[in-house]
């Protein structure tokens, strides 16, 4: 009879892929992660969600590139620096002046996300937040040599694996290393006085309660990404993929210039407060930009000659993160 024949759907439920990130939701960095999965959620409804169960409360900071690997969880937004020693060729991107904008274009992202693929078994989603860089942040006001060098004698500085090789090697600083989450009380105890840190975020952070000297020039860059099991990635849909990876391009985009905003707004904030800016000049200004970029290349070839593939990526990553017409 009419209307007596069942008509079975067969709509796909829609797909979830679970997220954490590596610093707290103080951050702005963790804020711009967060505007990602709302665009993406916004956009894929329906077909595909992000369930952000957290940051390092949920799964510690230095342990998340290991859980999203093993498929703990299915995303983690993250340093680079935080897996180095399993994918060395993350200090392209820290030695970078370049954006992920002109890296998304040259094919640079593509070759880091190649790597992620054959290293790790991770999908290499997108480079947030680039284009913001590093500077040297002190509690007293900084020395110098004779030939206008920093003199890092007695300092107490901060470091971990984004900065040490240029600490180190170059400054000759004794580093003490702590994850980001202790520096705030390494500060108020005296453990520590004076950090690398990103030129956005110190407010945030509270580190500005303790920090009065920022030193110039900047260098580095920020190595933020997201990283997806490729297990996982692999079982998505083509319309999940799409939306993932759309939104991702845009959030590379857009997350340069809204950061680089956030920087300005900083700067004047904290000088407002009474930050004082000390240059280094000339040819130590030159020494010390170089030995940021050139200590780091150093680092980054010698882990990957101790790897499988050794440094058969190495000239090509350079080329394709870094551009000398921009020194």
């Amino acid at each position: 009879m009419a209307g007596g024949i069942a008509v079975t759907g067969s709509a796909q439920a829609t797909e979830t892929v679970t997220a954490v990130h590596a610093f707290p939701t103080t951050l702005i960095y963790t804020q711009s992660f967060l505007e990602f999965v709302d665009k993406v959620n916004e956009r894929g409804e329906g077909v595909v969600q992000i369930e952000v169960r957290g940051g390092p409360e949920a799964i510690g900071m230095f342990q998340q590139p290991d859980a999203v690997r093993d498929g703990i969880v299915d995303m983690v937004y993250t340093p680079g620096s935080f897996y180095g020693g399993a994918l060395p060729e993350k200090d392209a991107m820290v030695a970078s002046n370049l954006t992920a904008i002109e890296t998304r274009a040259n094919g640079g992202t593509d070759l880091i996300d190649q790597i992620h693929q054959e290293k790790m078994g991770l999908k290499y989603l997108g480079w947030f937040d680039s284009g913001v860089t590093y500077n040297l942040w002190t509690r007293d006001e900084p020395q110098f040599t004779d030939d206008g060098d920093l003199d890092v004698a007695g300092l107490k500085l901060r470091g971990n694996a984004v900065y040490n090789a240029f600490f180190t090697e170059y400054l000759g600083a004794q580093v003490i290393d702590l994850p980001t989450t202790d520096v705030y009380a390494a500060l108020e105890r005296g453990v520590v006085d004076a950090t690398g840190w990103t030129q956005i975020g110190l407010i945030d952070l509270k580190w500005n309660e303790f920090l009065n000297y920022r030193i110039e020039p900047n260098f580095f860059s920020t190595d933020l990404g997201v990283i997806v099991n490729l297990e996982k990635w692999n079982s998505l849909s083509a319309e999940a993929q799409t939306i993932l990876q759309e939104v991702a391009i845009e959030h590379e985009a857009a997350s340069v210039e809204a950061l680089r905003a956030k920087r300005d707004e900083d700067f004047a904030a904290l000088e407002e407060q009474g930050m004082q800016v000390v240059s280094l000049e000339g040819e130590a200004k030159a020494r010390y930009l170089a030995a940021a970029r050139e200590k780091t290349w150093e680092r980054m070839e010698g882990l990957m000659a101790d790897q499988p593939g050794g440094t058969a990526n190495y000239d090509r990553l350079i080329e394709l993160f870094y551009d000398p017409s921009l020194d």
